[in-house]
């Protein structure tokens, strides 16, 4: 099912809130002026206010599961609204809330 590409400014965030961050960006191919990213890319999780047992354990980083099948930049798959990511420490997934409306992949 097609969805829309992931770009710099998409806001996405762990299953507890915590604002995720690509650590890497494609600046060859860009959609609304804005680099997309690609799979191999991790993201950072910042704010994330997990705790367990009393003691804090945020997610930390996040790294994607699934990505673009048909649409690659560079060879490699891009990222998408449906994508799926998996952080660390937690295993919880991430959550794509907002991102760019113009561009769709497969």
């Amino acid at each position: 099912m097609p969805g829309f590409l992931l770009h710099a400014s998409a806001t996405v965030i762990c299953s507890h809130g915590g604002q995720a961050m690509p650590t890497m960006l494609n600046p060859r191919v860009k959609v609304s002026s804005q680099p997309i990213v690609t799979q191999p890319t991790m993201y950072t999780v910042a704010g994330c206010p997990f705790v367990t047992g009393g003691n804090p354990l945020p997610c930390v980083t996040a790294s994607w599961v699934t990505a673009a099948v048909r649409v690659k930049a560079g060879g490699v798959p891009v990222l998408m609204q449906d994508s799926q990511a998996i952080t660390v420490p937690n295993g919880v997934p991430l959550n794509v809330l907002v991102t760019q409306f113009r561009v769709k992949g497969m």
